[in-house]
């Protein structure tokens, strides 16, 4: 075939392309709702990390305690004045390779700052904390991780005294 025998005008279109009704959500929105939003969400600022080499030497002279698998070091941070804004609480985790692989270290550094944030209410305001995991933590129930973390917070002085997750049944 030749170039002469193509026709030079492509024939229109019967139909504009849609959605076929029965396919249509119903609950969507009509509203044009704009881009996503891009990168990660701006953060509470109720645990900060602490970053400074500093507080990092501290540690090894903090209050110390340990529980289970868990080990704490707590350094307590100036007091803010009257006037003065609080600071919040800083937390580090330090997992080292002899708990697993990186996955398992991550993983592990994931569960833990998930119970530190359930626990927040206990940490002391200003205060560094220190929280080192051993080996064998990644088999740990939730359930013993949580109560860990809990009694290691509760440990240390100046914190709020831990609330029972189970009320007692008195017989």
């Amino acid at each position: 075939m030749r170039e002469a025998h193509v026709p030079t005008q492509q024939p229109q279109a019967q139909e504009d392309p849609r959605v076929p009704g029965p396919d249509v959500d119903p609950r969507r929105s009509r509203r044009d709702q704009g881009p996503a939003p891009q990168g990660a969400q701006a953060a509470d600022g109720l645990i900060w990390r602490v970053r400074d080499r500093a507080t990092f030497r501290a540690f090894a002279g903090g209050v110390r305690s340990r529980r289970g698998l868990l080990s704490l070091s707590y350094v307590a941070g100036a007091t803010a004045d009257s006037g003065a804004p609080t600071v919040p609480p800083r937390v580090a985790y330090a997992v080292s390779k002899r708990v697993g692989p990186a996955v398992v270290r991550n993983r592990v550094r994931r569960r833990l700052r998930h119970a530190v944030a359930e626990h927040r209410h206990l940490l002391v305001p200003g205060g560094a904390y220190l929280v080192i995991p051993r080996p064998g933590l990644d088999d740990t129930s939730s359930g013993e991780l949580r109560r860990w973390v809990a009694e290691l917070l509760a440990a240390v002085p100046g914190s709020v005294t831990v609330r029972p997750s189970t009320p007692e049944v008195t017989r």
